[in-house]
């Protein structure tokens, strides 16, 4: 099979939709399928004229794009419906995966609208969500309804989880498609755990060493982090608070609390020893869809505190392999409570990390194969309405 993706975000860009998407391109193409991707020309890429180029079969389309206003490190694609036209109609997917909702990912559902190619979207981020975190709650429904209308025009949503899709099927999504997800769990695993490391965080061998893996913006809630953070090391003075990551709001998190210890973006076996090297992960965030950062801590064998939504609602048992809560102030009693008993904490760690052994990455590269070649099959009945 011949297959597209379209996404505004892409690696070395760090961010859950970004790594998502590169792990499905990379489960399409080991499974012996031919990927075409199409995508903004990134920061570092700008000037070298690459976008000018015809891409062969195996190279991106790089269009054009600009960064997100005050979100340094993110980027947009600009409108380019007739450009992709004209380029699926050279090389023409068998099917169109779709993962962001910007102006690229719009233009994609109109050009494979135009050519009659099935195309299946991503609900990677609850933007409806994001405008309460950003002071512009009065828009929620609008961003919903923009949502709705965009996810609609295709004829699968994929989801990560199945509260997810039970929730946008009573917002009037249609066709809601769960696949799941899953974490390498040799990639992160506790046998990377680095006492170099830990030195050099000021952590003695048995102190605390409390981790935030993921971008540091307001949409994570990271002022719940700190509060039970302080909370927990009036019990544990020997904890200290380890951010990795960076984003818009690091400079003030810095400026307003010296002590912190921030590692900036870390990839690959840095990131890996980053997060083994963890006692403690403390993940505050109301918005994710997903939260890839859960697996990744549990595979880790680190113990949680999360919200009971997306993965942690899908994966970890509350008390099993950490805490799963309602509320913030549960968030902060269980911060507290795991933080001071080291015996449980590291039973949950090590009971979390067996329990993501029988997630499977090419069980998710095949899972999404079987979807878009489905709407191969059912192809000829394509019907989406092109959105406006």
């Amino acid at each position: 099979m011949r297959y597209a993706i379209v996404t505004e975000t892409y690696p070395p860009e760090v961010n859950g939709v970004a790594l998502t998407v590169h792990a499905l391109e990379s489960g399409l193409r080991s499974r012996g399928h031919e990927v075409s991707l199409v995508r903004p020309l990134q920061e570092h890429e700008r000037g070298t004229g690459k976008q000018t180029h015809t891409p062969r079969d195996d190279s991106p389309l790089l269009l054009r794009g600009a960064a997100l206003p005050k979100y340094p490190g993110l980027r947009f694609g600009f409108p380019a419906t007739r450009r992709l036209v004209d380029h699926w109609n050279k090389t023409a997917p068998d099917a169109i995966y779709v993962a962001t909702e910007g102006p690229l990912g719009w233009s994609a559902l109109r050009a494979a609208c135009t050519l009659g190619i099935p195309v299946a979207t991503g609900l990677h981020t609850r933007f409806d969500q994001y405008m309460c975190d950003y002071g512009l709650s009065l828009l929620q429904n609008t961003a919903m309804a923009w949502m709705r209308r965009f996810h609609n025009s295709a004829q699968a949503t994929l989801v990560p989880t199945r509260e997810l899709a039970r929730f946008l099927e009573t917002k009037d999504f249609r066709q809601v498609v769960r696949l799941p997800r899953a974490v390498d769990s040799q990639h992160f695993n506790p046998v990377h755990r680095d006492g170099t490391l830990r030195s050099q965080w000021g952590i003695a061998e048995r102190g605390l060493a409390v981790i935030h893996v993921g971008r540091i913006a307001a949409e994570k809630n990271l002022e719940l982090a700190v509060r039970a953070y302080r909370a927990l090391q009036r019990t544990r003075p020997d904890a200290r608070f380890v951010w990795v990551g960076d984003g818009p709001a690091r400079e003030r998190l810095r400026r307003d609390n010296p002590d912190f210890i921030f590692c900036g973006i870390q990839r690959d076996a840095a990131l890996a020893a980053h997060w083994a090297s963890g006692d403690l992960f403390l993940f505050p965030s109301h918005s994710e869809t997903f939260g890839n950062v859960t697996l990744e801590a549990m595979a880790s064998g680190v113990a949680t505190v999360a919200f009971d939504t997306g993965a942690a609602h899908e994966h970890l048992r509350d008390g099993v392999h950490g805490a799963a809560v309602q509320d913030d102030q549960q968030f902060i009693y269980a911060a507290v409570r795991l933080a001071g008993d080291d015996a449980l904490r590291r039973d949950m760690g090590s009971i979390a990390h067996e329990a993501m052994q029988t997630l499977r990455p090419e069980q998710v590269a095949a899972d999404f194969d079987a979807i878009l070649a489905n709407l191969v099959r059912t192809g000829s009945s394509y019907a989406a309405t092109a959105p406006a």
